[in-house]
């Protein structure tokens, strides 16, 4: 299935033309920005708490997780809160070095002991910051002279590392889990757990107030970056911060207050195995 556009816009698109633009897909934003979304999504996980001291936390893990099948990866998720004894908070808060709880558990190439190393270290953020908004906030620029959005990249490196460092002697390989921008990484499970947190709305939780929807940034990964080249919006060939940063940018033309609300087109779309392709769209 394509969706219809107006067939007077070219393929790549100059500034006069978003407005139309916007009028094209902001009904599709609307039409996978809905509670059914929530079934098949990793953010189903963090809906399943009620505490948002639940919901932050299970919340990182599941955004962290959620790549492969989804069938498998939501089986996986589940077995993850069930080790945790449905209280994701206390189990990392009571955490101890010689626990077994996670002995086994495996999804793909994160394995136990990358479990282990990862609820200790958010153990030793809570410790220090009580929450991980707390902990996010403390790479945030102090000033904010309410200009435009905050650029929030170094936030989400220092977050990143602070995470990678909680516990020293951890193995390096954990750093392939916790993405940072200066990589070059697009940090899409990174930047897609913020919009959970941040936004509100039908699928996302909105349970952090340091941030407003306008700082947040597109998750990019295969499927939101051909529709997004597909749509004429994004020239970058590659999923990296780069490409994240051109697309936000053009979606903050379309939407300032919530430019992250285009990734339920542009995801919504890819996995669908629809298009937005301008020049399918024409051939119909």
């Amino acid at each position: 299935m394509n969706f219809s556009a107006p067939e007077s816009l070219p393929e790549t698109l100059p500034p006069p033309d978003l407005p139309a633009v916007r009028a094209w897909l902001d009904p599709i934003v609307v039409r996978f920005e809905q509670a059914s979304f929530i079934q098949d999504d990793p953010v189903s996980v963090p809906h399943a708490f009620d505490d948002p001291r639940d919901q932050e936390l299970i919340g990182l893990l599941a955004a962290l997780l959620a790549w492969g099948r989804r069938d498998i990866m939501l089986a996986k998720l589940n077995d993850l809160c069930e080790r945790m004894d449905f209280r994701p908070a206390q189990f990392i808060r009571d955490l101890r070095p010689t626990s077994r709880a996670l002995d086994g558990f495996v999804h793909r190439t994160f394995n136990p002991d990358d479990a282990m190393g990862l609820c200790l270290s958010l153990q030793s953020a809570l410790r220090e910051h009580r929450t991980l908004e707390n902990l996010f906030r403390t790479g945030m620029d102090v000033l904010d002279d309410g200009s435009g959005p905050k650029d929030l990249t170094p936030a989400l490196s220092a977050f990143s590392h602070a995470l990678f460092d909680g516990v020293p002697g951890r193995p390096k390989r954990m750093r392939k889990h916790l993405a940072r921008p200066e990589t070059g990484s697009a940090c899409k499970r990174l930047v897609m757990f913020l919009r959970w947190m941040v936004r509100s709305g039908p699928v996302d939780l909105g349970i952090w107030s340091t941030l407003s929807p306008a700082d947040l940034w597109l998750p990019l990964d295969v499927h939101s970056g051909r529709q997004a080249r597909e749509a004429g919006l994004l020239a970058r060939k590659q999923n990296d911060w780069r490409s994240v940063q051109e697309l936000t940018a053009i979606c903050r033309q379309l939407r300032p207050e919530d430019p992250a609300a285009y990734d339920f087109a542009f995801f919504g779309v890819g996995s669908s195995g629809e298009s937005l392709s301008w020049s399918r769209v024409s051939a119909t």
